[in-house]
């Protein structure tokens, strides 16, 4: 992937120490409606790499007066309006006049990835996509990559309703790098029993990177990226807030949100409280699916300031959830589910649940536990001609599994992973208009067992990488590329057992992991551009090499894993995985028609995969545990597809939108002689979604605004392409779905929003379906009505109200 730049910056020399920033002339202007000419009032103006922010006041007009000299991306963004992208040199002392013309499209048309400079998404060459507020706020979803999980090359990884793992374009887990407002997040990524620790209710909008991200953030990001962003600052002399509250009907989901922010001369801060609580969810083959419930405690935000010189903040997150894991076992007679009860002081028996079992919004056994804690530094400062970020953080990640009925309190397995991250970039002078950035950045990582049963070994980690990129513009051509060097060491610790199976210092009764250590050097890379043919037609092309090392599970793994019911054994001799993929893409955009294509091919060798073991007599290879053991190999393999949207907005009817998408990926081993082993694993179904749309920005003769109604259709496809050797996966039939929404803004009589409400439907008509990635798909067969597994989620409606908080 390529840092997305645009930045240019201020035309006085680099002095030999950098000298305080210069303040530039006041930046004042005005934004009008391009077809009005009318004043477009409480629009944002934001300069993303200052983080520093305005609105504009009832006359149009807006004024910044400590911006440091140098040209930087202003938008300019309003609901129901495009957003806006210009380059401005705060110097000049010249007022700006910006038009906004009504939305056709409701995505952005900035990319902010989070350290680095901001760029105009459509004239990057990688395949991006925005989820923004709005979106996000008109969505019914339980987790943060369920708000995000429909946008066309992005799926989820499910068990349940808590638990979502992000799937780019067929790769996820250690393939997709997360990021928390643009520094990477850190947990347990190898295992699919546990969510991104991140709160929903903190996103104000998503950014998808569809693309190998090797070269920004070195291993990890071979699928692409998602950069989770926080809320745009807040303008100078302001003090904000809002309430949140959100009800779902299918599981009985309490959702509340509490958040606080302001910025008086220079100092800012923002917080935020929110709280989740669900029951078991059904569905109309299931009925309530037992232990499906969860509930979620957070905080997060950051203090700090911002001045001429840049600005430097202290940032803070945690996270805390407590969740049931489904099983799934069935009664063989009724098809009722089972639970586990203590009988006797040593003995347990499964028992069909009752109704009051499904009931309200307690937790069985087996459940879990995740806590994440961070806290981190960004900083940015300005120094003449260039600048620098320094972003450091440290996050502890607990992640602890109960399933002892006799000790419920007592962790079976207990990880706590403890990492320091840093990232360092420094954005050099504008040369021959040719904007360069290098950096350095890396981790160091500590994972220990503190459980009684142990998967993956403790070990320790420390990478560490060096990059630089550049863009210019030549003309109607964008071009842009750069190189990494990475270096990555793993040292696993050995661990002996005893005959109870309790760690002992020195070789006991049971080598349960064998010491080893693995280094992993790479060369990441990218070359792209984007040209304009005209205003209407953008043609762009990428080439990429990625890379991810193994991760631990794959290195070390020893045991049985619970969420896989499979016995996992890791092979050290395991090399990185590299790729190398072609994106290619066209976008077309008139008045009445938008329309984006992105076609890319992507070939992985030493892809990492678990190859069933079978013994001398060829029969399954069993390790004492009664289920199939599994080792990690190695092959080749070969990714082709893309997505293509279809928006079609009518002028004169700028209020009516019909969008349209479709995506697909086609995932293949090579070299595999057997039709069982020839498709990768977990690879998502094509997905057709249609939606009709109406936005009513201004609603005449009433206290009305941003007035909305929708209505959704998605059909997935059914998945014939599947990895069925050894019964890991099986065919899954396809299916559609209908969601509908509608809201709006409730003014009061000086125009000022007292609240707003969202109404989602989602599976209006109870359709019962399993996704082909949900995990929950491979339970017990249910003899009441011939099933096999559990099915998603049913019909359900989501009640959302946003109340804004004012203090001055």
């Amino acid at each position: 992937m390529l840092l997305l730049t645009t930045g240019i910056f201020a035309q006085t020399p680099m002095p030999s120490t950098p000298p305080r920033a210069a303040v530039g002339t006041p930046v004042t202007g005005r934004v009008l409606d391009a077809a009005t000419k009318e004043p477009v009032p409480s629009a944002t103006v934001l300069f993303s790499d200052l983080r520093q922010a305005t609105a504009t006041g009832p006359d149009g007009t807006f004024k910044f007066n400590t911006l440091p000299r140098g040209r930087f991306l202003m938008q300019i963004r309003s609901l129901g309006y495009t957003t806006v992208a210009r380059t401005v040199d705060t110097n000049l002392g010249q007022p700006i006049e910006v038009t906004l013309t009504a939305a056709t499209t409701e995505i952005g048309q900035v990319v902010v990835t989070g350290v680095s400079a901001a760029t105009e998404m459509r004239r990057s060459p990688i395949p991006t996509t925005v989820v923004d507020h709005t979106r996000l706020q008109q969505s019914a979803s339980t987790n943060a990559i369920d708000a995000i999980a429909h946008t066309p090359g992005l799926s989820q990884i499910t068990t349940g309703a808590a638990i979502s793992k992000p799937i780019i374009r067929g790769l996820g887990f250690n393939r997709v790098i997360t990021l928390n407002n643009g520094s990477k997040q850190e947990g347990q990524q190898w295992g699919d029993e546990h969510g991104i620790e991140i709160d929903e209710y903190s996103i104000d909008r998503a950014e998808i990177i569809k693309g190998p991200g090797s070269l920004l953030y070195g291993s990890d990001g071979m699928a692409g990226v998602i950069n989770f962003l926080a809320p745009d600052p807040v303008e100078e002399g302001k003090i904000i807030g809002s309430a949140s509250a959100n009800y779902q009907s299918n599981n009985h989901l309490q959702g509340y949100s509490l958040m606080n922010a302001g910025n008086k001369n220079g100092f800012n801060w923002l917080v935020r409280g929110s709280s989740k609580l669900a029951g078991a969810y059904r569905n109309r083959y299931d009925g309530r699916v037992l232990n499906s419930g969860f509930r979620e405690l957070d905080a997060n935000g950051y203090v700090g300031v911002n001045k001429s010189w840049g600005y430097s903040h202290l940032t803070f997150n945690t996270f805390n959830q407590q969740l049931g894991l489904t099983e799934g076992d069935r009664d063989p007679v009724t098809g009722r589910f089972l639970k586990e009860v203590a009988v006797s002081d040593t003995a347990t028996e499964a028992v069909p649940v009752t109704n009051d079992d499904l009931r309200g919004y307690g937790l069985a056994i087996p459940r879990q536990r995740v806590n994440h804690f961070r806290i981190g530094t960004e900083n940015n400062f300005i120094f003449g001609q260039s600048r620098l970020t320094v972003n450091a953080s440290w996050q502890q990640n607990l992640r602890r599994e109960f399933g002892n009925v006799f000790d419920p309190n007592t962790p079976d397995l207990y990880f706590q992973l403890r990492t320091f991250d840093y990232a360092v970039r420094y954005f050099l002078p504008e040369i021959s208009g040719w904007n360069t950035t290098v950096g350095v950045s890396g981790m160091q990582q500590q994972n220990a067992n503190k459980g009684l049963e142990f998967l993956i070994p403790a070990y320790h980690l420390l990478d560490g990488g060096v990059f630089g990129v550049t863009k210019k513009t030549i003309g109607k051509l964008d071009v842009s590329g750069g190189l990494r060097y990475d270096i990555r060491r793993i040292n696993a610790d050995a661990l002996y057992l005893d005959a109870q199976e309790r760690p002992v210092p020195a070789p006991g009764e049971e080598q349960k992991f064998g010491g080893f250590k693995s280094t992993f050097r790479n060369v990441s890379g990218s070359v792209g551009g984007a040209y304009s043919v005209s205003e209407k037609l953008l043609v762009k092309a990428n080439l990429s090499r990625g890379f991810r090392a193994p991760n631990i599970a794959e290195l070390g793994s020893n045991g049985q894993h619970e969420g896989t019911i499979r016995y996992e054994i890791g092979d050290p001799r395991l090399k990185a995985e590299t790729s190398l993929q072609y994106d290619a893409g066209i976008s077309y955009v008139t008045e009445h028609v938008s329309l984006n294509v992105d076609a890319f091919e992507n070939r992985i060798q030493n892809y990492i995969f678990p190859r069933h073991i079978l013994n001398a007599a060829g029969s399954d290879s069993i390790a004492g545990t009664g289920n199939p053991v599994f080792l990690y190999d190695q092959g080749n393999a070969r990714i082709v597809g893309g997505e293509v949207s279809l928006d079609i907005h009518p002028h004169p009817l700028d209020w009516l939108h019909f969008e349209n998408s479709f995506s697909m990926v086609r995932a293949r081993q090579l070299d595999q002689p057997a039709d069982s082993l020839r498709y990768l694993p977990f690879i998502p179904a094509d997905r057709l979604q249609s939606e009709l749309r109406v936005n009513f920005h201004k609603v005449k003769n009433t206290r009305l605004a941003n007035l909305y109604a929708r209505i959704n259709v998605e059909h997935t496809f059914a998945q014939n392409r599947f990895f069925s050797a050894y019964q890991t996966e099986t065919r899954t039939p396809g299916y559609t779905l209908f969601n509908a929404g509608l809201g709006a803004d409730w003014l009061n009589a000086k125009a000022q929003t007292l609240f707003s409400l969202y109404l989602t439907g989602n599976n209006l008509f109870d359709v019962a379906y399993q996704s082909h990635l949900s995990r929950l798909k491979y339970a017990d067969y249910n003899a009441s009505n011939g099933r096999t597994g559990i099915f998603n989620m049913g019909r359900n409606v989501s009640v959302r109200v946003v109340v804004p908080l004012r203090f001055n």
